[in-house]
């Protein structure tokens, strides 16, 4: 029995029982503390009662007996009657008691306190805390906040720490020799931007996808079919921006032959070395083209000792590397490499599993407007059929829709076959991994409980600080900051623009993103933005209707790009923007005083030569007397004879008229000074 319950019982407040208690030695904190039987007995005789019925029970009152009937005394003389004692004041209700889990979030504890989230937030910032609705809270804090609502608040007792979320893979059938079949081998083409990836992709496929892009680089991975000789060959397609170097690692580890693309006039650059290490890591095979052959400055010697030198020694040259020298412009040697590579595919002997429940990976992912969420898969076993309830990461779904890279709808997706699915409830991170469950209950329990541990792990995990951040002096870590919402359309750009911009390295100008996501910008962005004080970002998306004029109205200011290193030049300069000018004096030249002439009210004029330099009208000035500096200011007039001048130059005579002041001497000399605003470098 709990102290608030027994003092209802025995008809008395909380607050006297429990002082009650304390008289008989009996220790209580709160009207919430429970209480032994014995120590009820001890508070029930300390009240001054017996033992009280059971709870729920009504009391049994004795039967009184029927007593003689004597004749009535009589009435004594009528007293005075005292004045009635006001009732007492009803107790309080009990506090409400809130157990917590883990780390408090704003949200759950306003959910818990029965308040919506933006008043608890405002309570917050009365006692000078400042969170938003998703971020933690002290304990002492929600005590606190808990005390003014009329609620406790206790942890609730340490349960043993969670096993980690296993990867659950659906049951599968024992697979039978003739269910493997042949697949087609999917190749990558890697290399260096603008030598020609997209341009040897667009040739074989006779398409025009590099005019399509922006800026003439690509910025995605894309993902085609193309039958050679009746042999389908799947192709993936990777930026060769130094940003994308995700994209890169992506596509080497979902491949099976990479194809370094070289240019032949460029030969072996930075980010050709590093496709080539992103390949070697996936261990998969390697085969070189070298493009742009048709050039006159194309040297393919000189690309292949650069290949040598790089570990990937020619077949000519009595090495194992396939090279082949092709050119997208004309077309030669697109066939020999497309025997190449299929020669390659027969050597490796690719077989998969047709039978069994597709598995894969994501290529890419983005929002698209009408179509939801939406994600380009490459089915590495199995078969993917429309209907099929798949997990990836996070994410599940049962796929209402697959289209190829024609753009055509198709019932069902084989091994090394890149299709778009649609019907996802989210949007998938780019290289995941995806599953298809046998039906969408367990399929949505396993992206619930991934979810779960993800969400739990992100706010259980507390931010620590780096040995940098300890080391640095404080007036430090009062720098200018740079705040940014981003919007992409996929999730391959949102990851590399994401690391670039982190990437910008400044000891003045802290860069961080508020929100990252994928599609058109929307009222909740600019929303975000406005209580941010933040600009939004964004590539390749647009604007939703009517977030202009809100954009506009909220003071938010929407920066949108189609080519990533536009983007990334602009917030570079944007971050040097906030940056306080350094201010530089620049002397310009010096006049000496030789005679003083007065002209009445309007002040004394100097008469002086230029003795270096240019005097001009709108410089800066200051009076110097011997060592003393007598005055600092600007001119009012500067003259040549009768004439304004604006400019005099050196070995000329001129009269010089100080603003406010007249005490100028032959012989002092007025120095003229500009000053000159540099911006700070980052």
């Amino acid at each position: 029995m709990r102290v608030h319950e027994l003092a209802k019982e025995l008809g008395i407040s909380s607050k006297e029982l429990m002082a009650r208690l304390h008289g008989v030695n009996v220790e209580v904190r709160n009207q919430l503390a429970a209480l032994t039987p014995e120590q009820v007995a001890l508070a029930r005789k300390a009240v001054g009662g017996e033992a009280a019925p059971p709870t729920g029970l009504p009391a049994i009152k004795p039967k009184a007996k029927k007593a003689a009937v004597k004749p009535a005394p009589a009435p004594p003389p009528p007293e005075p009657v005292a004045p009635a004692a006001p009732p007492a004041p009803p107790e309080p209700p009990p506090p409400r008691l809130i157990i917590v889990k883990g780390p408090i979030i704003v949200k759950e504890f306003a959910e818990q306190l029965g308040l919506k989230p933006n008043l608890l937030i405002a309570e917050l910032m009365t006692i000078n805390v400042f969170a938003s609705i998703n971020e933690r809270i002290e304990f002492k804090v929600a005590q606190q906040l808990a005390s003014r609502h009329g609620a406790l608040i206790e942890h609730e007792k340490k349960a043993p720490e969670p096993k980690p979320v296993k990867k659950a893979e659906p049951k599968l059938e024992e697979a039978r020799p003739e269910d493997f079949q042949s697949r087609p081998p999917v190749v990558t083409f890697l290399g260096h931007v603008d030598h020609g990836k997209t341009s040897l992709l667009d040739r074989i496929r006779h398409s025009k996808v590099v005019q399509s892009e922006d800026g003439g680089i690509t910025q995605h991975i894309g993902a085609y079919t193309v039958a050679y000789r009746d042999h389908p060959i799947t192709f993936l397609d990777t930026p060769g921006h130094a940003a994308f170097t995700a994209m890169r690692a992506r596509g080497a580890n979902l491949t099976d032959i990479a194809v370094l693309v070289v240019a032949a006039d460029d030969g072996v650059m930075p980010q050709t070395r590093e496709a080539l290490q992103h390949a070697r890591a996936a261990n998969v095979s390697i085969m070189v083209a070298i493009n742009k052959i048709d050039l006159k400055s194309a040297v393919v010697d000189r690309v292949k000792r650069q290949l040598q030198q790089e570990g990937l020694a020619p077949e000519d040259w009595g090495g194992e590397t396939i090279c082949c020298a092709v050119s997208a412009v004309t077309g030669d040697g697109l066939d020999h490499l497309l025997e190449m590579i299929l020669l390659q595919s027969e050597m490796l002997e690719l077989k998969s599993n047709v039978r069994r429940p597709a598995q894969g990976f994501v290529i890419e992912a983005r929002l698209e407007a009408g179509s939801g969420p939406t994600a380009n898969l490459l089915v590495k076993q199995g078969t993917l059929t429309v209907g099929d309830a798949i997990v990836c990461g996070r994410c599940w779904g049962k796929v209402k829709a697959l289209i190829n890279d024609q753009g055509i709808k198709v019932r069902t997706a084989g091994p090394s076959i890149p299709v778009k699915c649609l019907g996802l409830n989210g949007v998938p991170e780019p290289g995941m991994e995806f599953l298809v469950y046998p039906n969408d209950r367990e399929a949505r329990a396993i992206a619930e409980e991934r979810d779960a541990a993800s969400r739990l792990q992100a706010i259980s995990t507390p931010r620590r600080a780096s040995l940098d951040d300890l080391l640095k002096p404080a007036e430090l870590h009062q720098r200018w900051e740079l705040v940014i919402v981003l919007k992409t359309d996929v999730q391959g750009s949102l990851e590399a623009i994401r690391q670039a911009l982190l990437g910008i390295k400044s000891d003045k100008v802290s860069l961080k993103i508020a929100l990252a996501g994928v599609g058109n910008v929307t009222g909740n962005d600019v929303l975000l933005a406005s209580a941010s004080k933040a600009i939004i970002v964004g590539f390749h998306v647009s604007k939703e209707d009517g977030i202009g004029a809100l954009a506009k109205r909220e003071g938010v200011e929407i920066r949108l790009y189609s080519v990533i290193y536009q983007l990334l030049d602009e917030v570079r300069d944007a971050m040097a923007g906030l940056l306080e000018p350094v201010l530089k004096e620049q002397v310009i030249g010096h006049a000496e005083v030789r005679q003083i002439f007065e002209i009445g009210k309007k002040g004394n004029v100097a008469g002086c030569m230029v003795v270096d330099g240019r005097i001009t009208s709108r410089a800066r000035a200051r009076v110097k007397r011997a060592d003393d500096v007598l005055y600092e200011g600007t001119l009012a007039s500067l003259k040549r004879f009768q004439d304004d001048a604006s400019e005099v130059r050196e070995g000329l005579e001129c009269g010089i008229r100080l603003d406010r002041f007249n005490d100028c001497q032959p012989g002092d000399v007025i120095e003229c000074y500009e000053v000159q605003k540099i911006e700070q470098p980052l």
